[in-house]
């Protein structure tokens, strides 16, 4: 059995939740989460000691001994990407396979401080949101791709990632500025790419489904929906990736992305007016 150790800011997250049993059924019980680590306790939610008692998951006492006792290593801390590269530094350092979780980076500097520790270190490591493995995503045409307005659900503070994500891995990493266009009630924003292209991100809160409508520079044009199992999908890939050790995604997109969202936050307090990204 492959042993995955949690590494976490605080434990009882959605995340932490739902991840082991994923994993244990997407695997058949060939691999499971046994050990956790987290930096600190929130108010208001389980104690980690409770937390893990309750998920029946061992709860040490720092990264170093959850890195010693596991396999393969998720570092989470989803809604708090400022404290990856903190909880991450030991685990890129390990060789063992590690996934961080969505967002990433809080800024570029820090993914290409995150990828540049990892590759030192020979340590496989990447970070995606679980909507990339949406199905729908996966015959879209990339050439030719005009303009993208995506729709979905929280506030971009956290969930502005499962938008950009996609519209980087179809319009690619040529990303070169972006403007704030959203108010209080609905935050949006642009992306604008090499060749005039442009993107869109709308969050209309949290019953709004996932979706894009797609423009190409030949006239034609596509919808889509998403109500595939695309986190079902992502645990297939997280899986397959602690088995080989194989890298499928590109660190460039993952560090355009890294830009783009550090930009967006940046042109929130500038509406109306483009910010430019830095270059490679």
């Amino acid at each position: 059995m492959m042993k995955i150790g949690f590494i976490d800011y605080f434990l009882d997250n959605w995340h932490s939740k739902m991840y082991p049993g994923w994993i244990d059924e997407a695997t058949n019980g060939e691999m499971k989460v046994t050990h956790a680590f987290a930096l600190s306790e929130k108010e208001g939610m389980k104690p980690n000691a409770e937390w893990c008692r309750e998920k029946g998951i061992e709860l040490l006492g720092s990264i170093e001994a959850v890195i010693e006792a596991c396999d393969a290593l998720v570092v989470l801390s989803p809604n708090n990407p400022e404290y990856h590269e903190e909880l991450a530094r030991l685990p890129l350092q390990s060789g063992k396979p590690v996934y961080i979780d969505k967002t990433f980076a809080p800024d570029r500097e820090t993914a290409v401080r995150l990828f540049e520790l990892a590759e030192k270190h020979g340590t496989p490591m990447y970070s995606s949101s679980a909507l990339r493995y949406a199905a729908e995503y996966a015959d879209v045409e990339k050439a030719g791709i005009a303009a993208i307005s995506c729709f979905g659900a929280g506030k971009f503070e956290t969930y502005s990632i499962h938008q950009v994500e996609p519209i980087v891995q179809l319009m690619g990493t040529e990303a070169e500025r972006v403007m704030w266009t959203g108010t209080d009630q609905s935050e949006s924003m642009l992306i604008g790419f090499s060749g005039g292209r442009q993107a869109e991100i709308h969050h209309y809160g949290d019953d709004c489904p996932f979706a894009m409508a797609l423009k190409y520079d030949n006239g034609k044009n596509r919808m889509l929906k998403i109500e595939s199992n695309f986190f079902g999908a992502f645990i297939q890939g997280l899986t397959e990736f602690f088995r080989t050790r194989e890298v499928k995604l590109d660190k460039q997109e993952t560090i355009a992305i890294a830009a783009i969202l550090e930009n967006g936050r940046k042109a929130k307090e500038t509406p109306y007016q483009w910010v430019e990204l830095p270059k490679k």
